[in-house]
C-alpha cells in the first residue's frame, strides 16, 4: 500500500488548490512473448492544482523507480523496456497525488500471450462403424491468450467444413462427427491459433476409422433448442452450424435460466440440459460530489453500485483505507465524519468490488475555516422602501464556522417583536415600515476566528400613485392619440416609464410609438394608428421601491377587410349572379357591399348596377344587371362600414356573358365625296363590347332621292366604317337616303336613322406668289372661277428642295376662305419648289405649275466677344470685338444692347443700335440717378428708358 503525507497549508491560504481527478487510467495489456524486446506503456494521467505527481505499484508493492533501470515515468505513464515474461507480468496500479490529496487508479493487468507446441506422441487410429458418431480430441497445448481451432483433413489446406454432421468446439478444440460416412475416412490434424500472437501449431495426424460422439445416430438427427421455462427466444438469438450452436449476443439478466438441446431422428430423440447464470462486475448507480464544509460541520457521503454478485465497499483517504474509529463511521458504502477538522481535508475514494471487478470513484473534501467576511455581500449604502411595506436587510458574511449575528440601529441594539424579526440566516425583517424606521443599520458577525460588520441606511418614502392613467378607447385607422400615464411620487425617488403592447415591451425606434412627458409623465403617443395596433396597452411605472401599472384596451376601427372567394354562379346575356365570403369588419359592422367590374374595353374598374340596388351588409349574394352580351367580365366586391370603404376583394375568374341579337345601331351615319360616279357611305363602327356575339357585321341600305325600294349590301367586317357604291349612272352631287344596320350569329339588329348624303363632286385651281425669309415663306395665291357645281373645302401647299430629296417634301393645308399661308421650319439659304391645289370631298384637284424660291441666310451664330466697360460719373462706356459673319450667314447690320437699372427697383432698357461693321464698337450712355424717394413719387418712371429714333444721337 502507498503511504503519503499531505500538507494543505498553502491551499488554505490561497483557496485555489484542487485534488487530482483522472483523465486517463491504465488499461489491461496482453503482449505477445515474441515482442518482449519492445516497450510496454501503462497510461496514467490526472488533472489537479498543483499538477499531480505519480507512483506505481506491482502486485501491491511500490515500484522503486530510482533503482529500476527498466522502468521509468513519462508524465504519469509507466514505460517498461526489455520486457521479462516472468518479472513484468502482474497487476499494476497508479497513484496520482498533490498537496490536496491522492487517488488510486483501477488495477490493470499486464500478461504475456504465448502458444506452446503440441506434446510429441503418436496418436492412435480411431475405428468406427459407418453411420455411428465419433469425437476426435485435439489435446490443446499450454498457452495464454484467446485460441481458435480448426481441423485439416488429409492434407493442408483442406479444412473440415462444419455442417449438420461435423462440428468443431471452440471451447475444447475437439471435432465431432455424427453419422460417419465412408468419405470421412482419412488423416485429421488439429490446428490451434493464438489471436494475440497470431501463432499457429499443428497436432500429429490421427487416422479415423470410426467415432464416438456426444450426438451420434443414424440418420443424422435434427437439433432444436428451447428454454426450460417455455419462453420463446428473443430476436437477437442466433443458431449456427445446423443448430449445433446457440448464440446469445449482449447477454443480460433476462437471458439467465435453463436451456434444452434436443437431438431427434426417426429412431428417437435425446435431450441435454444446461443452465446459464448472469454475472457482472460493479457499475456505479450513486456517487459522491466534491464537497466544501466548514470546520466542525458533519460529512455524510454514500456510494452505491450494482453487480452480480453484490459488490462490497471500502473507503480510501489519499489512497489509504479508512476504518471506523472515533469521529469516522464506515459501513456498506456510507462514510460519516462528525466535527470536521482541517486534517480531514483530502481526496476520498469509494471502492466497489466483487469477483468480477473493482471500480473506484473519487471526490474532494475541503474543510473551510475563516473569520466573517462581507466582501461581495455588504449592505446597500442606501436602501429605499415604500411606507407600509416589509423590508428585509440581509446579513450573510462568508464565515467558517457560521458566525453569530447582532443588529444595531445607530448605536442601539435591535430587539425583536411582532413587527421586527430575525431569521436564522441573519436576515432582519421590518414589517409595515414607517418614517420612524428610517436610519442607519449595522450587522455585526462573529465566530471564533474574528468579527466583521457592514452598515447601510434605510430611507422610507411615500407611496407612488398613478394620477392619470390610460383609459379604454375606440379610434379610427390613420388617426393619432396620446395614452396618458402621469404619477405623483416622492421627490427622492427615480421614476421610469415603459409601455407594453399585448405582452411585448414597446421598443424605441418604432415609427408609430413615442414616449412624451417629463419626470412625472410617461405618456405614449401613437401616430397613424393601424388595425394591428388594437389590443391591450400597459403603462409600467418603476421606482427605486415599487412598480405600478395601468391598463387600457384600444379598439381600432377601420374600413372592412377585403371580401374573399368571389364566384360567378349564374350568367345570362345581361346579368351575373355573384357570391362571396365576408372579410373582417375591423371594429365596425359592414353596412353594405359594392360591386365593380372590368372588361377588356373599359379603363379601370367601373361600378355596376345590381339587384338589390343597395346590397345590405348581411347579404353575401347579388345579381349584376345591365351587362353587355358576349363580353368577358371580371368582378370584385368592396365592403363598406361607418368608417369607409375597404380594399377590394381578389378578382373573380373571367366570365363571358351569353350572346344575343345586336341592340345597338351604328352612329354618325353620313358620307358623300369620293370619285366620279361613286356614292360614299360612312358610319361610326359599333364598339366590340356592343356587338353581342360572333359573326358581327353591317347591313348598308340606300336609295336615290324619290325612290321607294332600298338597295341592301352586307359587310362581315366588324370594324368597317365606310362603303363605296359605284355606278356610272350616278350624277355628281345627287342626293341619296342612307341607313346602316347590324347583325351577328343570333340575328339582325336595329338600323340607324335615315340620313341624306350626296354623291361625289368635281372642281380645280390658279396662280401663286410668295415673300421669303431665312427659314419661313409667306405664300399668296388666287382662286379661279368655279365652272361647275364644286364645293371647295380648302387648299393644299406642297414644297420640296429638289426631286432628288423626297424626304424634304412637306405639305400645308388651309381652309377654303384663306388665300395665304406661312411655311416655317425651312432651311436657310436653300432653294425650294412650291405648288398649290384645291381639294374637296372628291379629293385633290390639279396643281399649279411649280415656282422656285431661295430662303435667306441665317443670322450670325457667334455673339460679340471681349466686352469691356468703364464708368466715369454718370457716363458708362462699352467696348466689344466686332462679329464677322460666316459665308453661310447674313451680314452684320447692327447690335442690340440691353441695360438694367437697379436702385431700389430694377428697370431694363433695350437699345437697338445699327452700325456698319467697320465703325468703332463703342457706346456711351447717360442716365439720371433716381433715389428711392423719387421712385415713390413717380410710380411709372418710363422716362428712364427713352426711345431713340436716331441710333447715333447719343454717340
Amino acid at each position: 500500500m502507498f503511504r503519503l503525507t499531505i500538507s494543505l497549508t498553502d491551499c488554505l491560504d490561497s483557496g485555489s488548490c484542487h485534488g487530482p481527478k483522472w483523465r486517463m487510467e491504465p488499461g489491461d495489456l496482453f503482449i505477445p512473448v515474441d515482442s518482449i524486446e519492445e516497450e510496454a506503456t501503462l497510461t496514467c494521467d490526472a488533472k489537479g492544482t498543483p499538477p499531480p505527481q505519480y507512483r506505481w505499484s506491482l502486485n501491491g508493492t511500490l515500484i522503486n523507480l530510482g533503482l529500476d533501470r527498466r522502468r521509468h515515468l513519462s508524465g504519469g505513464n509507466l514505460i517498461i523496456s526489455n520486457l521479462d515474461r516472468y518479472q513484468d507480468a502482474g497487476m499494476y496500479q497508479c497513484m496520482a497525488y498533490n498537496t490536496v490529496g491522492a487517488i488510486l487508479s483501477r488495477i490493470a493487468s499486464l500478461q504475456f500471450a504465448y502458444l506452446d507446441h503440441f506434446k510429441v506422441h503418436t496418436r492412435s487410429a480411431v475405428s468406427v462403424r459407418e453411420g455411428q458418431g465419433v469425437v476426435l480430441l485435439c489435446g490443446t497445448p499450454t498457452s495464454s491468450g484467446d485460441l481458435t481451432y480448426a481441423w485439416v483433413f488429409n492434407e493442408y489446406p483442406y479444412f473440415v467444413q462444419q455442417d449438420n454432421r461435423r462440428f468443431v468446439s471452440q471451447q475444447t478444440g475437439n471435432l465431432y462427427i455424427a453419422k460417419v460416412e465412408s468419405s470421412d475416412v482419412g488423416n485429421y490434424t488439429c490446428v490451434v491459433m493464438n489471436s494475440i500472437t497470431k501463432g499457429k501449431v499443428h497436432s500429429l495426424s490421427a487416422t479415423c476409422y470410426g467415432i464416438t460422439c456426444s450426438v451420434s445416430s443414424s440418420p443424422v438427427p435434427e437439433i432444436t433448442w428451447k428454454r426450460a421455462n417455455g419462453i420463446p427466444f428473443p430476436s437477437k438469438v442466433k443458431m449456427k452450424y445446423s443448430n449445433a450452436v446457440l448464440e446469445i449476443p449482449s447477454f443480460q439478466q433476462d437471458d439467465t435460466g435453463g436451456y434444452e438441446c434436443v437431438a431427434e431422428n426417426k429412431m428417437g430423440k435425446n435431450t441435454a440440459t444446461g443452465r446459464l447464470a448472469f454475472y457482472a462486475k460493479p457499475q456505479w448507480i450513486q456517487t459522491m460530489k466534491d464537497t466544501a464544509l466548514a470546520i466542525e460541520e458533519r460529512l455524510d457521503w454514500e456510494c452505491r453500485a450494482n453487480g452480480k454478485p453484490k459488490p462490497s465497499y471500502t473507503w480510501l483517504k489519499n489512497g489509504q483505507q479508512l476504518l471506523s474509529e472515533d469521529r469516522i463511521h464506515v459501513a456498506d458504502g456510507i462514510l460519516s465524519v462528525s466535527a470536521l477538522t482541517l486534517s480531514d481535508a483530502g481526496m476520498y475514494q469509494c471502492v466497489a468490488e466483487n469477483t468480477h471487478g473493482v471500480i473506484y470513484f473519487a471526490a474532494e473534501l475541503m474543510v473551510l475555516a475563516s473569520p466573517p467576511d462581507f466582501t461581495g455581500n455588504v449592505l446597500r449604502a442606501l436602501l429605499k422602501a415604500k411606507a407600509g411595506t416589509t423590508v428585509a436587510l440581509g446579513c450573510k458574511p462568508q464565515a467558517y464556522p457560521i458566525a453569530s449575528i447582532l443588529w444595531k440601529k445607530g448605536n442601539l441594539p435591535i430587539h425583536t417583536n411582532d413587527r421586527i424579526t430575525l431569521s436564522p440566516d441573519g436576515t432582519l425583517r421590518l414589517a409595515n415600515v414607517s418614517k420612524s424606521d428610517a436610519g442607519s443599520y449595522t450587522c455585526f458577525a462573529r465566530n471564533r476566528f474574528g468579527m466583521s460588520s457592514t452598515t447601510g441606511r434605510l430611507l422610507v418614502t411615500d407611496p407612488t400613485r398613478i394620477i392619470q392613467g390610460p383609459v379604454d378607447m375606440e379610434i379610427i385607422v390613420g388617426e393619432s392619440i396620446v395614452l396618458p400615464c402621469q404619477v405623483g411620487s416622492d421627490p427622492v425617488l427615480d421614476v421610469s416609464f415603459s409601455w407594453a403592447f399585448n405582452g411585448q415591451l414597446i421598443a424605441k425606434g418604432d415609427g408609430h410609438f413615442e414616449l412624451v412627458g417629463g419626470r412625472t409623465a410617461g405618456d405614449l403617443m401613437i401616430r397613424n394608428i393601424q388595425l394591428y395596433h388594437a389590443g391591450k396597452y400597459i403603462c409600467v411605472v418603476d421606482t427605486d421601491v415599487e412598480s405600478l401599472s395601468a391598463v387600457a384596451v384600444l379598439i381600432v376601427k377601420g374600413p372592412p377587410s377585403p371580401p374573399d372567394m368571389v364566384t360567378v354562379e349564374e350568367v345570362t346575356d345581361s346579368t351575373a349572379q355573384l357570391a362571396w365570403n365576408p372579410g373582417r369588419d375591423n371594429g365596425s359592422p359592414i353596412t353594405n357591399y359594392l360591386i365593380q367590374t372590368r372588361t377588356p374595353f373599359t379603363v379601370g374598374w367601373q361600378r355596376v348596377n345590381t339587384v338589390p340596388e343597395i346590397i345590405d351588409g348581411s347579404k353575401l349574394t347579388a345579381t349584376v344587371v345591365d351587362l353587355n352580351a358576349w363580353v368577358e367580365y371580371e368582378f370584385r366586391v368592396l365592403a363598406k362600414n361607418s368608417v369607409g370603404v375597404g380594399e377590394p376583394s381578389p378578382v373573380s375568374v373571367k366570365t363571358r356573358t351569353e350572346d344575343a341579337v345586336p341592340d345597338a345601331a351604328p352612329g354618325d351615319v353620313g358620307g358623300g365625296g369620293g370619285s366620279r360616279s361613286e356614292l360614299v357611305i360612312t358610319w361610326e363602327p359599333v364598339p366590340e363590347e356592343l356587338q353581342n356575339g360572333e359573326s358581327f357585321g353591317y347591313i348598308i341600305a340606300f336609295r336615290a332621292f324619290g325612290e321607294v325600294s332600298w338597295t341592301h349590301v352586307a359587310t362581315s367586317a366588324p370594324g368597317a366604317s365606310r362603303y363605296v357604291y359605284r355606278n356610272d349612272s350616278i350624277a355628281p352631287f345627287s342626293p341619296f337616303h342612307v341607313k346602316v344596320g347590324t347583325y351577328n350569329s343570333k340575328g339582325q339588329g336595329p338600323f340607324s336613322p335615315v340620313v341624306t348624303i350626296y354623291s361625289a363632286e368635281i372642281g380645280k385651281l390658279m396662280n401663286v406668289s410668295g415673300i421669303f425669309r431665312a427659314t419661313k415663306l409667306f405664300l399668296v395665291f388666287k382662286r379661279t372661277k368655279i365652272t361647275k357645281v364644286v364645293l371647295v373645302l380648302g387648299y393644299e401647299v406642297v414644297y420640296w428642295e429638289d426631286d432628288t430629296k423626297p424626304e424634304t417634301m412637306g405639305k400645308v393645308r388651309v381652309p377654303w376662305n384663306q388665300t395665304s399661308v406661312t411655311v416655317s421650319g425651312l432651311a436657310g439659304n436653300t432653294q425650294y419648289f412650291l405648288t398649290v391645289s384645291a381639294f374637296n370631298t372628291a379629293g385633290t384637284g390639279p396643281f399649279l405649275p411649280a415656282i422656285n424660291v431661295t430662303t435667306k441666310k441665317p443670322p450670325p451664330a457667334q455673339p460679340p466677344l471681349n466686352i469691356e466697360w468703364t464708368l466715369i460719373g454718370s457716363q458708362l462706356s462699352l467696348y466689344w470685338e466686332p462679329v464677322l459673319a460666316m459665308e453661310s450667314e447674313s451680314e452684320v447690320t447692327g447690335y442690340q444692347v440691353s441695360l438694367t437699372f437697379s436702385v431700389c427697383f430694377t428697370v431694363t432698357c433695350l437699345f437697338l443700335l445699327c452700325f456698319q461693321p467697320s465703325e468703332s464698337m463703342e457706346l456711351t450712355v447717360w442716365w439720371l440717378a433716381l433715389s428711392c424717394q423719387a421712385y415713390k413719387e413717380w410710380k411709372q418712371p418710363t422716362w428712364l428708358c427713352p426711345t431713340f429714333t436716331n441710333p447715333y444721337q447719343h454717340l
